[in-house]
This record gives C-alpha cells, structure tokens and sequence, in this order.
C-alpha cells in the first residue's frame, strides 16, 4: 500500500516537469519568432536608408541562419526528452 502514494506523487512530479518543458518551449519558440520578426522591421530600415535589395537579403539570411540552428537544436533536444531512458543512454 505504501507503493500507491509515491506512485502518485511521481506521477504529479512528472506532470508538472512535462508543464514545464511545454512552458519552455513555447517561450522559446515566442523567442524565436520575435528574432525573426525583428530582423524582418531592420531589414525594412535597411531598405529605406538605400540597400539594394539583394544586399538586405543576404543580410536577412545570414540573421536567420543562426536562428534557425537554435530552433533544430531545440527541436532535437525535444525529441530526445521524449525518448525513453533506455533508448537515451544508448544514444550517447
């Protein structure tokens, strides 16, 4: 009987770290797309100061590179929370 408590308590553990992962994530993904809309509005200020276009938009791409790496990376590191221990420790 002892067994029951701790089970439910690990499970609201689990509840609320899962909570909180899903917390994390939408902020980073908020973080994420406010970078990209902020490059966006100096991108626009380049354009108006007199950049060609092709120089604004290699400018752009070379903001949104390192914004699309933290987006993989956070993208990988969900995926591999959401494997099971076993199969974590094996891809190590």
């Amino acid at each position: 009987m002892k067994n029951k408590p701790q089970k439910a308590s690990q499970r609201a553990m689990s509840t609320k770290v899962t909570e909180r992962s899903r917390s994390a994530g939408y902020a980073y993904a908020f973080l994420l797309i406010l970078q990209t809309m902020l490059i966006g509005v100096n991108a626009e200020n380049r354009l108006q100061q007199g950049d060609s276009p092709i120089e604004v938009l290699m400018w752009m791409i070379n903001q949104c590179i390192p914004v699309l790496k933290q987006a993989s990376s956070l993208q990988e590191k969900h995926k591999k929370s959401l494997l099971p221990t076993h199969r974590r420790s094996e891809d190590r």
